[in-house]
């Protein structure tokens, strides 16, 4: 039997496959970075494992993380989707989603490809933990400040530091698999 992360032992079967495929593995798609911070944005004081349930609302429900699209979505979308149960019916979520979806757009302009800008707050390379125990895992670090605070300052919401980890650890800017997982040597 593997050994895993102990926050994934005994879970459901799709929090198991997400820390065994997802977590942790370095993302450089655009439409995947924008489907976690979505995701990592609406988890705010919720648990992984509610939103990962809800996983597939959101795909339906933010046209299979277009960014384009969502960008283009007006108030009688928020209010369509305030009473969509497949998602956190939370008008400032939901807002800050179409907000994010603008910026994430401005950010894609400037800098050619969300990806390159969200990968230079780590030099391009992965930060590796060397954590025995998940309680040694840091909630947020200076990289993850600075993440946070650059994006409040272009006008994303929902992005604090606890969030922006937690989102770096899910894109694979970061290795925290705990060094007795399978996982951790396969992302080396």
């Amino acid at each position: 039997m593997k050994k895993r992360c102990t926050w994934c032992e005994n879970s459901f079967d799709d929090y198991i496959k997400y820390h065994d495929e997802e977590w942790g593995v370095p993302v450089h798609d655009d439409t995947k970075h924008f489907e976690f911070l979505v995701l990592e944005s609406a988890q705010a004081g919720l648990s992984w494992a509610t939103i990962l349930k809800k996983r597939e609302g959101y795909r339906n429900a933010f046209a299979n993380f277009d960014v384009k699209t969502v960008a283009g979505y007006g108030k009688g979308m928020v209010e369509d989707l305030l009473q969509d149960a497949s998602i956190i019916r939370n008008r400032a979520k939901i807002e800050a989603t179409i907000n994010n979806a603008k910026r994430f757009i401005e950010v894609q302009e400037e800098f050619g490809s969300f990806d390159k800008y969200i990968w230079g707050f780590v030099d391009n390379n992965v930060m590796v933990g060397k954590w025995k125990t998940m309680d040694q895992v840091p909630v947020t670090t200076s990289e993850s400040d600075a993440l946070s605070k650059d994006l409040k300052k272009r006008g994303f919401k929902f992005v604090g530091s606890t969030t922006i980890y937690a989102h770096m650890q899910a894109i694979g800017l970061v290795n925290d698999h705990t060094t007795d997982c399978y996982r951790y040597k396969e992302l080396l």
